[in-house]
């Protein structure tokens, strides 16, 4: 496993080792003593999942408000995704700054997406299956969003606005120039 830095400090993608044959491959996705050594030490206590039916469904990007924060370990088991994260840590240098990765089944990579960051996917394909895991338990009155298209944050997409498939929850978050975070940055990890 290799964690690698991004352009966003905290933020790791994840490239997992495959061991492949005639068969096909063997990957260990988590490993608690390699993530420590890499600096990773979670306490994951949950995994979600979610199944995708259409390309172009874009959840998030969503957030979980402290004392119910989650650091998510996200990865795709079928299909593709542009995986994104965005810095909403008050006080960061990297304050509404964003990175995108693909994750995809054929990648095999992970997103390490800490507390204190935005998270949101596009699927890329139809029948896509993302798999995560969170270092905290779900709390609904902690749940919340901010808008996925906000010009403010700028991210690159790929898609015609007019053809992205929503939830109702997340067609009318708020703009981040709307929104109060409630996450403050303490400097680096």
């Amino acid at each position: 496993m290799q964690a690698e830095p991004t352009a966003l400090p905290d933020v790791r993608l994840i490239r997992t080792r495959r061991f492949g044959d005639e068969r096909g491959f063997f990957a260990e996705t988590w490993n608690q003593r390699g993530f420590a050594e890499a600096g990773l030490d979670f306490p994951f206590v949950q995994d979600n999942e979610s199944l995708s039916r259409d390309a172009g469904t874009l959840r998030g990007l969503h957030y979980q408000a402290p004392p119910y924060a989650q650091t998510k370990l996200v990865r795709v088991v079928a299909g593709s995704v542009l995986d994104v994260a965005v810095d909403v840590r008050v006080g960061s240098p990297h304050f509404g700054q964003s990175v995108a990765f693909l994750l995809s089944a054929e990648n095999g990579h992970q997103l390490l997406v800490p507390r204190g960051f935005l998270h949101g996917f596009l699927t890329l394909e139809s029948a896509t299956h993302v798999i995560y895991k969170v270092d905290n338990f779900y709390n609904a009155e902690a749940d919340g969003a901010v808008i996925w298209n906000d010009p403010d944050i700028a991210i690159k997409w790929g898609i015609d606005p007019d053809s992205v498939i929503l939830s109702a929850k997340d067609a009318v978050a708020p703009r981040l120039a709307d929104w109060q975070s409630p996450f403050v940055y303490e400097g680096a990890a």
